[in-house]
């Protein structure tokens, strides 16, 4: 994972996590007083202790995001500051995520309109970057989503840890899901906790999930039997023994985005959305038109209230896109009183709730897929065909393990309202190691319409922005005109430019270590571990066979 200021980032990163798991916390805690005003908050000095920077982890997370500048993944990257953990447990998840990049995808798909006030509060608490990825494994950055154990909005707020921390929930409105009064009470949750394990952000996560009490009774077991007391000695549930190195694994996969070949989509690092006072009740429906804002949106970025209405005893407050927020205000102050409230959009008018797996990462493929229902006489060749797809992508979504369907089985299908973001998508689930390459078979010239982009346009011919970018000489970053023409080189022509790729068995030797191995082949340590993750489950020792991948044009033999 990369490191840059690493006290921040943990703190971010922890404080985030905890308090949408933990809403099974054991201590009540004062309840914040949060007003209808827009939010200011002060900055507070973070007194813990600061662990040192690793070269290596700074190395790679500068080089991110030297490539992603003025963007929230730089600003991110600037605050990490979780220490870089060589576990075996990270290792799992990290290559999970890179054999779905579907997920990461979607990700940055729905973490959008969030992540630039994340970071503002987790920079004005002085934590670490890392916490702003919390609500992945927490949410999968879904605002209104619900779990099982009654926990919900994008930190996953149990009803009484909520009502603690000050979110109100009644019938008109549930501040669990509010987007910056949660924010709020998350990082300052988080916060909190990390100051009750001394610092330590991995238990203060680690608490957030299963509970201070159950982590303090893990820590006086290990206690008794004179064990360390770290996040990883400790007996914990699996969900929280996985949910730390989740964490982990997502944040050191975006620090190391260019290294794993990891598209991030172009989120400018400016305010997504303004708060703007209300002052009093309004039709939703009525609020989004006065915003020029598709409905849908509108309720993505005020998912807390539970009718047609904001509520009549407040939260007298909206969130607005930022290029709406003017004109939404001089409008709402033309609209007569009368007019802002009607009987009929009392009713609730949003979808049902988006219910969590007891495994969130399977959230992360939601978007892009849709229910389907195996009638008679289907195949899975047939059904793939009928939806645009191929077998081999429906196995893969649907973890098959062979063709075999039953008359009644329920299979995830390419969702056909997004057929961009499916086309790209699927072509890295079906071939997820090898480089992007054009779809198009042949060189062509493409169009810019309006609102396209070199990320959105690499998408959709899942091509790389960097290359896209040179074959035009412009950088990835430029804005294009609608009208111009742009080149979007054939596939043959990119895999031939792609160096050729070699297996080497390596035994490792009496004093050799993951870095001197990883210098020797100028391979980086991540690819090491990432595909030695079985062989190094107990560390490196002299003997062991390390399966390395190079460059064949560097290695003849």
């Amino acid at each position: 994972m990369t490191r840059v200021k690493i006290n921040r980032s943990i703190n971010s990163l922890v404080m985030s996590t905890v308090l949408i798991l933990v809403g099974c916390t054991d201590s009540p805690k004062q309840a914040l007083n949060l007003t209808d005003a827009a939010p200011t908050i002060s900055a507070q000095e973070d007194n813990s202790t600061h662990h040192k920077h690793h070269n290596l982890h700074l190395h790679r997370a500068s080089q991110t995001a030297s490539n992603h500048k003025n963007t929230v993944w730089e600003r991110m990257l600037s605050l990490y500051s979780l220490p870089d953990f060589n576990n075996p447990r990270v290792d799992k998840e990290v290559e999970w995520y890179l054999d779905h990049p579907a997920a990461l995808a979607i990700i940055q798909q729905r973490a959008e309109p969030y992540l630039a006030h994340i970071l503002d509060e987790i920079e004005a608490r002085h934590m670490p970057g890392e916490l702003a990825l919390l609500p992945v494994v927490e949410s999968a950055f879904v605002p209104d989503a619900y779990s099982k154990a009654d926990a919900s909005g994008l930190w996953q707020f149990v009803p009484a840890t909520g009502r603690d921390y000050g979110l109100q929930q009644n019938e008109w409105y549930d501040g669990r899901r509010d987007i910056w009064a949660s924010t709020k009470a998350a990082t300052t949750y988080l916060k909190e906790l990390n100051e009750t394990f001394n610092g330590d952000w991995l238990l203060a996560l680690a608490s957030y999930n299963c509970g201070q009490g159950r982590l303090k009774k893990a820590i006086d077991k290990n206690i008794e039997l004179n064990l360390p007391t770290d996040y990883w000695s400790l007996d914990l549930p699996p969900e929280t023994e996985d949910y730390v190195p989740r964490l982990l694994a997502i944040a050191q996969i975006f620090g190391n985005a260019d290294q794993y070949s990891i598209n991030l989509q172009h989120i400018p690092n400016r305010p997504y959305f303004e708060v703007v006072d209300i002052k009093s009740p309004i039709d939703l429906n009525k609020a989004a038109e006065l915003a020029n804002t598709p409905l849908h949106v509108f309720l993505k970025l005020n998912p807390g209230f539970n009718k047609g209405s904001t509520a009549p005893q407040g939260p007298h407050r909206l969130l607005v896109p930022v290029a709406q927020a003017e004109d939404f205000k001089n409008k709402l102050a033309e609209l007569p009183l009368s007019e802002r409230v009607s009987q009929k959009y009392l009713v609730a008018q949003r979808a049902p709730a988006f219910v969590l797996h007891k495994d969130n990462r399977q959230d992360l493929l939601k978007p892009i897929t849709v229910a389907y229902k195996v009638k008679a006489g289907e195949n899975l060749a047939s059904i793939a065909t009928k939806n645009h797809t191929t077998p081999k992508a429906l196995r893969l979504l649907n973890h098959m393990k062979s063709d075999a369907i039953q008359l009644g089985m329920n299979l995830q299908i390419p969702n056909e309202a997004k057929p961009n973001l499916n086309k790209s998508v699927l072509a890295q689930l079906e071939n997820p190691h090898k480089p992007k390459v054009a779809i198009a078979s042949a060189s062509q010239s493409y169009e810019v319409k309006k609102g396209d982009n070199i990320y959105t346009i690499s998408h959709h011919f899942s091509i790389i922005p960097k290359d896209l970018a040179a074959w035009n000489n412009v950088s990835v970053n430029t804005t294009l005109a609608p009208g111009k023409k742009l080149t979007i080189k054939a596939a043959s022509q990119q895999v031939a430019s792609a160096a050729p790729m070699r297996l080497i068995s390596y035994t490792v030797g009496k004093n050799d270590s993951l870095n001197q191995i990883s210098k020797k082949f100028n391979v980086p340590v991540n690819d090491l571990r990432k595909n030695n993750a079985t062989a190094l489950a107990k560390g490196i020792y002299p003997g062991l066979k390390l399966k390395i991948i190079v460059d064949g044009n560097q290695f003849a033999s």
